[in-house]
């Protein structure tokens, strides 16, 4: 309820003589939220409940059918004059009660002048179902009895011990994920394939039903009720839900948290029991069992029960850390109570929050909750489509009418009959027609400007690998990597002992003929001839060796930089003949490579480019301005470097299987070399990654918003 509004009220006499009360069944529980006390109202036979102030609960803890409303008013008006109700107030505390059926009367009466909002309430409620025919819901049974008679087994399983075992489990999981974390993530490829299909809906089925046990279990041991279970169409997938709702007349803010906390507590000790399952066993039916386990309690809990901003376990359990119960609804008021009173400047407003980190809170959730709504709306809208495409039309109509129609229409009438905006009514619609003209101005007639941009790597088109061409030991490293050098400057050196054996035993050899042959020419001059020819191969070796031996000594062939990232990691390591140490790149001759996707490619045809410049990673604030542009006009699937791809941390979608998985994309793209000015506070080198950005004329946002409509139905659905 809010502040106290008004005294007086024109509509005071349609209830001064009502006699009512609050039904028999009602129950109340005092709590304290935000350290202010507060009752709440429970009907057990229609599961509702009803938040009130203690004066609010004075004015209806008193209501009797032996006394009329206005005389309980007066009573608290003597009794509290400065906390009890306005009749404003009154009025509009009846009528929430009388929509929550918590009230009964002394006589039947006619309530169409009374609660003029009733149906507005019904209406309201009915647009709730139809906005939630995604989650739609459908109670089949009464679970309260059976989970009586099991309290004893609840009572040991909720409880320290409970806690011990899942807390053991949850660390010897991790410990094996950890472990097998390689095999772990390469095994979700097969996840979607036809025949894993069947055991991931069954696994989805089985670990919701535990999720729902977990919070009915946790309720239950709290001595909460819980009286309905069900099935929830969750994107028209069928899954089991529960109602804990039992559990906000807890006092223990603590225990309301445990309870909606329950289910990702049930399904985080699932996914932990299923990691030791599916380390333990071979490959089969337990083992996908096991892993689809894993993955669904993973993927659904985060995206789903342990997100706030959708109206599932986390929403709750963030309403009561904060200790905002009603914290949707809430977020909606206040934001209408700020557009109200800064925007249409309605006067002596009442606040609907009690303090500045109250507002903040409903603020902020307000906002972020309906945009990302909206989001997952249209993603699921989107994903539906690609299943079965007039389904997810007519589900996108759905939401556009429900979004933007509907509201559109609520929005108009409500300012052309609100209340509220009886004093201030011709500003409200001024303002309101002034956002829409410049909406439609900015949108539509504003030319902003754009630019394109895309992933690429940098190429040295004069780079080259250093080679060994002998084999040796790496023994000293001559010049640091990463250093500018000149042709012939020593870059390693190597050392080959055999080398210097055959070297000494060819010397050996050829002091020998020449001994040899300065006998023959003495005394036999027949051998020499072939003394000769032996002398003149080992003179041919003993050159080669020698080369070998020089070739020891590494020697940049080019100018340029000296690239070689693991060469500190080999010094002492024998190195085989034609392997590579480095490469020598040119600093003078660097393109850089951008891939460009199809629904990129109509900025590349037909445009002229200005502020042309390329980025590198890691130096994001120097720009190397671009000389030239080449466009290949041909579809291309294969990256020119590992580093775009998802595999590596890229941008481009990349196929997960096969040897060439990193570099073949998932579709074809365009590629574009940029010929590159020499920049000297960037560090140009072969293989870095970037990107390039392109200035396009300047163009009005609602042509782009088309344009990614029709390019969105093209791609997706071939329109």
């Amino acid at each position: 309820m809010r502040k106290p509004g008004s005294t007086f009220s024109e509509s005071w006499h349609k209830v001064a003589e009502l006699q009512m009360r609050l039904k028999p069944t009602v129950e109340t529980w005092k709590q304290f939220f935000r350290g202010e006390q507060w009752y709440i109202l429970h009907d057990p036979f229609n599961n509702q409940f009803f938040r009130l102030r203690p004066a609010a609960y004075e004015f209806v803890s008193r209501l009797r059918f032996s006394r009329s409303v206005e005389d309980v008013w007066k009573e608290c008006l003597q009794k509290y004059p400065d906390q009890a109700p306005g009749q404003e107030d009154v009025i509009q505390l009846l009528t929430q009660l009388y929509f929550s059926n918590l009230l009964s009367f002394a006589s039947d009466i006619d309530s169409s002048g009374l609660f003029k909002r009733h149906k507005e309430r019904r209406q309201q409620e009915m647009r709730s179902k139809l906005l939630s025919i995604m989650f739609l819901r459908i109670p089949l049974w009464d679970p309260d009895s059976f989970l009586n008679k099991i309290k004893p087994i609840i009572n040991l399983v909720v409880s320290m011990a409970g806690a011990g075992i899942f807390a053991f489990t949850l660390i010897w999981a991790v410990k094996l994920a950890v472990a097998n974390f390689g095999e772990l993530t390469s095994q979700a490829q097969g996840m979607l394939a036809p025949d894993n299909i069947v055991w991931l809906y069954v696994a989805l089925v089985l670990l919701k039903s535990l999720h729902e046990m977990g919070h009915a279990f946790v309720c239950k041991r709290y001595n909460g009720e819980v009286h309905t279970m069900g099935v929830m169409f969750l994107i028209f997938t069928p899954l089991p839900y529960m109602d804990a709702s039992s559990s906000w007349t807890f006092r223990q803010r603590w225990m309301r948290v445990l309870v909606g906390s329950a289910g990702i507590l049930t399904e985080i000790f699932i996914a932990a029991v299923a990691v030791l399952v599916w380390a333990n066993v071979g490959s089969g039916f337990l083992n996908s069992l096991a892993y689809n386990l894993i993955i669904i309690a993973s993927v659904s809990t985060v995206i789903f029960n342990a997100n706030p901003l959708l109206r599932f376990d986390g929403y709750y359990i963030l309403s009561d850390l904060l200790d905002l119960p009603n914290l949707h609804q809430r977020s909606k008021d206040y934001l209408r109570y700020l557009l109200e009173k800064f925007v249409f400047g309605v006067r002596n407003l009442p606040s609907p929050t009690q303090s500045s980190k109250e507002a903040f809170w409903l603020c902020f959730f307000g906002v972020l909750s309906s945009l990302y709504r909206i989001v997952v709306f249209v993603g699921i809208a989107l994903f539906v489509a690609d299943k079965l495409f007039i389904l997810g039309l007519l589900l996108a109509l759905f939401c556009a009418i429900a979004w933007l129609v509907v509201p559109v229409f609520h929005f108009v009438r409500y300012l052309a009959t609100s209340p509220s905006l009886a004093q201030n009514r011709p500003r409200a619609i001024g303002i309101c027609v002034t956002v829409v003209l410049c909406l439609v101005l900015l949108l539509g007639f504003v030319p902003f400007p754009r630019a394109f941009r895309a992933p690429g790597v940098m190429q040295d088109q004069g780079h080259n690998r250093v080679l060994t061409e002998v084999s040796g030991y790496l023994t000293h490293i001559e010049t640091q990597p990463g250093m500018e050098v000149n042709k012939g400057t020593v870059l390693v050196k190597m050392s080959n002992p055999r080398l210097k054996f055959k070297n000494r035993r060819l010397l050996a050899r050829k002091r020998e003929l020449q001994a040899v042959l300065t006998q023959a020419r003495k005394s036999d001059i027949a051998n020499v001839s072939p003394v000769e020819e032996q002398l003149s191969t080992i003179q041919k070796e003993l050159q080669k060796n020698r080369q070998r031996i020089n070739n020891l000594t590494v020697r940049a062939q080019q100018k340029g930089r000296w690239i070689a990232p693991k060469l500190t990691e080999r010094k002492g390591l024998w190195v085989q003949r034609g392997e590579q140490l480095g490469e020598m790149v040119n600093l003078d001759n660097f393109k850089f490579l951008a891939v460009i996707s199809q629904t990129e490619a109509y900025n590349l045809f037909g445009k002229e480019f200005n502020n042309k410049g390329v980025k590198v990673r890691g130096e994001e604030k120097e720009t190397l301005s671009v000389k030239g542009l080449e466009i290949i006009p041909f579809q291309q699937s294969r990256l020119p470097s590992a580093a775009l791809g998802w595999k590596a941390g890229g941008e481009i979608r990349t196929k997960v299987r096969g040897k060439q998985s990193g570099l073949e994309t998932t579709e074809p793209f365009f590629l574009m070399r940029c010929q590159l000015h020499s920049n000297p506070k960037v560090t140009r080198l072969h293989g870095r990654s970037g990107e390039v950005r392109l200035g396009l004329p300047d163009q009005a946002l609602w042509k782009r918003i088309v344009l990614g409509i029709r390019q969105l139905l093209q791609e997706r659905f071939q329109l």
